[in-house]
């Protein structure tokens, strides 16, 4: 069986009390991408937030275009865009775009989103989103057909026009989802699903048979919430309180609604314990995701946080270079049946 690919997620957060310039923070993440991409990682992953006092990034399209012109293997994905917060016919001119600009290595990963702020602020009402969403997709899907139908939806609408210029290779649309109900609209809308986490593979299979769609033809991009360290207790005492950041940022904003997660973390290793985060040294990397690519052939990435709110650039470096070195190769070289090296 072919191996996934491995992809570096990114958020450009720069917390207050971590401040770093905001620019070099931006540029040095880009040659960190170039570099990972040198390394063997096939991915890169672009998350959108809005209104964020820690800076999280609001432009993940422009961040794809200046990915794309640096790298030249690398797929560009967001995971995701909030397309209820969006023009759904801009967001199909802009993927266009960038499907040109990088030969169809972008792909267009979308979500409901849950910050009450950010609906507000974009004049959308936030029980409304899945509606939304689903509008959006529809509105999205008939730009890249070529179509000049147009659509009516139950919240959004398109006139019938024709978007130019097409993409030559239509970007594929991944949507991202942690409840089941949003596990089923990927499976029923979707070129796959976002996971957040391992344990919605099942569901998502269940909902792709549900829908009348075989198993075999699914795909899972798996977002990994690991720390992935030669010695990653050594690691976690260095930057628990930065992922700690992240996590209760997340809940502040309305992320894990209705999961049974604590309304707040008090420290780092009670993420541990809860089980929202794990530690992995390379071997245990290895063997946890050869077992997942064994058992779910549907994983088509694996992908991790490259740095964490307030983290440097380089710090991150230190693990993406880890897991290209001890992580990477094993896992193709076990999943794809080549003999170990003498």
């Amino acid at each position: 069986m072919s191996a996934p690919s491995f992809g570096l997620w990114y958020d450009f957060r720069n917390p207050p009390q971590w401040a770093q310039p905001a620019g070099a923070l931006y540029r040095d993440t880009l040659d960190q991408i170039v570099w990972a991409e040198q390394l063997g990682y096939g991915s890169v992953w672009l998350s959108e937030h809005h209104f964020a006092p820690d800076d999280y990034a609001s432009s993940p399209l422009i961040v794809a275009a200046a990915v794309g012109a640096r790298t030249t293997t690398m797929r560009i994905a967001t995971n995701i865009v909030v397309a209820a917060l969006h023009n759904p016919i801009r967001l199909a001119e802009d993927s266009n775009a960038l499907s040109l600009l990088t030969d169809g290595r972008f792909d267009l990963g979308v979500g409901l989103g849950y910050n009450e702020r950010e609906f507000e602020a974009f004049g959308r009402v936030r029980k409304q989103r899945p509606s939304l969403l689903e509008d959006a997709i529809a509105i999205i899907r008939t730009a890249w057909s070529g179509s000049d139908a147009g659509y009516q939806g139950t919240r959004l609408s398109m006139p019938p026009v024709r978007v130019t210029p097409m993409a030559e290779k239509v970007p594929r649309m991944p949507i991202g989802a942690v409840a089941p109900k949003g596990i089923e609209r990927a499976a029923r809308l979707g070129d796959g699903v976002i996971t957040l986490s391992n344990a919605s593979f099942d569901t998502y299979l269940d909902a792709l048979v549900a829908n009348g769609k075989p198993v075999e033809d699914g795909d899972i991009y798996a977002s990994q919430w690991v720390v992935v360290a030669e010695d990653p207790e050594r690691e976690w005492s260095r930057i628990g309180e930065k992922v700690l950041y992240q996590v209760n940022k997340y809940i502040e904003w309305g992320s894990f609604e209705g999961s049974g997660v604590p309304d707040h973390f008090e420290a780092p290793d009670d993420l541990l314990d809860f089980g929202i985060y794990q530690l992995w040294d390379g071997p245990k990397a290895v063997d946890e995701l050869v077992g997942l690519a064994t058992r779910y052939p549907q994983v088509r990435d694996f992908h991790f946080w490259a740095q964490f709110p307030g983290e440097t650039v380089e710090s991150g470096s230190a693990r993406v270079q880890y897991i290209a070195d001890a992580v990477i190769p094993e896992v193709t070289r076990q999943l794809e049946g080549v003999p170990a090296a003498l």
